[in-house]
């Protein structure tokens, strides 16, 4: 076996890991405070692998004054639609969506109503999952994408 693998790998059958995470296919936030976090924790906004577009999770929570969750979702549906337009993708690009909720049956409606502005037919995969809790305090769902690169 071991023997198999190291001469599919003299062939270039099994691409070498790092090549999938050059630094011109990971997409670290653009603003200062953000890539700092990210640098420290250790992640990236994006990873384009071939024509894979990983997307990171993103939470979305109220924000101090709100008293309604759809602004949350909003912003965080617009900054996963700014993400995917980096890599060259779009909404429409979407493959596979996974939402992690911290109260799914709470708050699942108003979710799917926010999403829907945003993931049209025909749809993508779509798999949610309640949580006792998300790395954020304060996010009540977070939000992880994969596209597909458009053919050009």
């Amino acid at each position: 076996m071991r023997r198999m693998m190291m001469m599919a790998m003299a062939a270039g059958l099994i691409a070498a890991p790092a090549a999938a995470r050059e630094a011109d296919r990971v997409l670290m936030s653009e603003h200062p405070q953000g890539r700092a976090f990210q640098e420290a924790v250790g992640y990236a906004d994006a990873v384009i692998a071939g024509d894979t577009i990983y997307l990171s999770g993103v939470v979305a929570g109220m924000a101090k004054g709100e008293t309604d969750l759809a602004p949350g979702y909003d912003r965080a549906f617009k900054a996963i639609a700014a993400t995917l337009a980096r890599a060259g993708a779009s909404w429409d690009d979407v493959v596979d969506i996974t939402t992690f909720h911290t109260d799914l049956a709470a708050h699942i409606d108003g979710f799917a109503a926010v999403k829907n502005r945003y993931v049209k037919a025909p749809f993508p995969a779509w798999t949610a999952i309640g949580v006792s809790r998300l790395y954020e305090p304060t996010a009540v769902v977070e939000i992880k994408v994969v596209a597909v690169k458009p053919r050009t």
